[in-house]
């Protein structure tokens, strides 16, 4: 099972959170069919939703993160949750880039000429949106900008995808160091130390797996504060989707019943199909004829 911890360390001074998400982002490709660079790209948007999630307050509270790079595999959506859960697609599943050094592009594939949009659900009349524009749509270096610009908070961030050579993941996962308002210049250099000497946190991942003893490695002062597990879940159901169906122009719903008999519909998160029968597309129909007749004769 993944897992995120998340804690303290350098006397309280910085806050520390590192995911293994290995088995969710494999769940995520095998469910939109994704190429490794895509594979890549939602993956680390994944973890980092993960990780952001575990910063809301309660269950009633989630976001949604958006990548829009102007890039080949369109845009990189996903949701996180304070339960641990994520769920995401990309607009282009079948996108594959490499530099030079056999590397995934995930910055070609993405682009720089866009922005990253955070939106989270606080509860509240209005949610709260924040946008930045892309640095180098490699993802980590985008979140640190969104960290400091949008939540003034000085942050490292490490994300990773390491695809096998059957296209299987290997391992993936974030982590991610944030800077506390009583850090002082020695644990600043502290952790720009750490962080210019550490691997790809997807090869550390490999290596170690458990996030952990990842962090009590980078810290030796490591208090750990939390662990939850993590995976990837859509809330999606046939119910949701034949809500919005029944509310459908019954002109639409018609076309749908003489056309193809009926429909499917496809969740964009996570790949679910939904069928609805012809006889089901009329029960809408003879439903909306009802109201409006009912309507009708109540005015």
């Amino acid at each position: 099972m993944d897992k995120l911890s998340r804690g303290t360390a350098l006397n309280g001074n910085v806050r520390v959170f590192c995911c293994n998400t290995t088995e969710l982002v494999q769940d995520a490709a095998t469910r939109h069919d994704l190429y490794p660079t895509a594979a890549a790209a939602l993956g680390r948007c994944l973890s980092v939703a993960c990780i952001m999630g575990s910063m809301l307050k309660d269950s009633k509270e989630k976001l949604e993160i958006v990548i829009d790079g102007n890039g080949p595999i369109g845009q990189v959506v996903a949701d996180g949750y304070y339960d641990g859960t994520v769920r995401g697609y990309v607009d282009n599943p079948h996108v594959q880039f490499e530099k030079e050094n056999h590397k995934l592009d995930v910055g070609k594939a993405v682009g720089t000429d866009g922005v990253l949009r955070v939106v989270k659900d606080l509860s509240m009349k209005r949610p709260f949106i924040s946008e930045v524009p892309l640095q180098s749509g490699e993802i980590g270096d985008d979140f640190a900008y969104y960290f400091a610009e949008s939540e003034q908070t000085n942050s490292a961030v490490s994300v990773g995808v390491l695809v096998d050579t059957d296209c299987s993941i290997k391992s993936a996962g974030a982590l991610v160091i944030q800077m506390m308002p009583s850090a002082v210049e020695t644990d600043i250099q502290i952790v720009e130390d750490i962080v210019s000497h550490l691997k790809p946190i997807s090869q550390i991942i490999d290596e170690m797996k458990d996030p952990t003893e990842i962090v009590k490695a980078i810290f030796s002062d490591y208090e750990e504060l939390e662990t939850r597990e993590l995976q990837f879940k859509c809330e999606c159901s046939r119910a949701r989707f034949a809500y919005v169906l029944a509310k459908l122009p019954v002109k639409d719903l018609q076309e749908m019943i003489d056309e193809d008999h009926g429909c499917e519909v496809a969740c964009k998160f996570c790949g679910k199909k939904y069928k609805y029968s012809e006889e089901t597309l009329q029960g809408y129909i003879n439903a909306q004829k009802a109201a409006e007749e009912t309507g009708g004769n109540e005015a």
